[in-house]
């Protein structure tokens, strides 16, 4: 069992992810979201003669890379897989594996801004400090409705059109710069029965739109198809309902909007065979042992 007091990230669905992709010895492997590092030290640990190419955004992974010949590092967006791989000389790989959660670090590192926990802390939220697109400059800049959308679609709160309202004027009297002028702004929309879920509500929709985490997502989703060999496996967790929707959607029906391809017979046409008709969620072991595991759902396709 890993030791949660020692390590950057203490990874969810740990062993049931990496054993979807029935790792080959002498495979190629990808992992999509490098992140603490706990599923590609499994698969590592998996390997003999065979590569893993790990993907991250975030500068600070690089104090957490194993020295291993075996792993190539990219840092950038898993919207890039393809384009990286062929850098790498690499056309095809046995398997691949998401991990779309937020890692521990990020959340418990008030200067980035991830959390509601710091009110000192900036309004930033980026998952690669390279990017320009900041939760402040979404705060201060935004209209209403693009506002309201991003509440909705991404934090599905009701309150959507008066959290955005509230915001508009705001801003007009003083820019968002730090946490706490966003909880200032937004507390008396805040349930007192439900503080913590609004709030990671609020906060996980600034968050998503900050790092265009849906549009990577369908990207790299896409790309699945042309890289993974006959037989492949994709592995993908999700923790949230739009991010579990794109990826059953997909591995359905080759396409993140879920709808139906049809051969000249008029059968359903996929790229991929379902292996999980139903996500598989955390037990009340890991739960108890990794709370933020709770929401985690892995989906598992293979490549026809």
């Amino acid at each position: 069992m890993i030791d949660k007091a020692t390590v950057y990230h203490v990874p969810a669905l740990l062993k049931k992810s990496v054993d979807a992709l029935e790792i080959k010895v002498n495979g190629i492997y990808v992992d999509a979201t490098y992140g603490g590092g706990g599923h590609s030290q499994e698969i590592l640990s998996r390997l003999k003669d065979g590569k893993l190419i790990a993907f991250d955004r975030d500068e600070d992974v690089a104090d957490n890379l194993p020295d291993d010949k075996r792993l190539i590092f990219v840092k950038n967006n898993f919207r890039f897989m393809r384009n990286f791989l062929r850098y790498h000389n690499i056309g095809k790989v046995d398997g691949i594996l998401a991990d779309l959660g937020v890692s521990s670090h990020h959340f418990d590192e008030g200067e980035r801004g991830f959390s509601f926990r710091f009110p000192d802390a900036p309004l930033d939220m980026r998952m690669g400090q390279d990017s320009e697109l900041t939760a402040q400059t979404v705060l201060n800049t935004y209209p209403h409705d693009r506002l309201k959308h991003v509440f909705f679609e991404y934090g599905e709160l009701k309150q959507a059109g008066k959290l955005a309202r509230a915001i508009v004027e705001s801003r007009e009297r003083q820019a968002f710069v730090s946490v706490a002028d966003l909880i200032e702004t937004i507390e008396p929309f805040v349930p007192k029965t439900d503080e913590k879920q609004f709030l990671s509500k609020v906060f996980q929709a600034l968050r998503i739109e900050v790092n265009k985490e849906m549009v990577s997502l369908k990207h790299f989703l896409e790309q699945t198809t042309d890289v993974l060999v006959t037989g492949g496996r994709l592995s993908v967790i999700s923790y949230h309902s739009l991010e579990d929707r794109m990826v059953k959607n997909f591995i359905k029906t080759g396409n993140v909007e879920g709808c139906r391809v049809k051969d000249f017979y008029g059968n359903d046409v996929s790229p991929f065979t379902v292996i999980t008709k139903k996500a598989i969620v955390p037990d009340d072991e890991e739960i108890g042992f990794n709370s933020r595991s709770r929401s985690a759902k892995l989906r598992i396709a293979e490549k026809k």
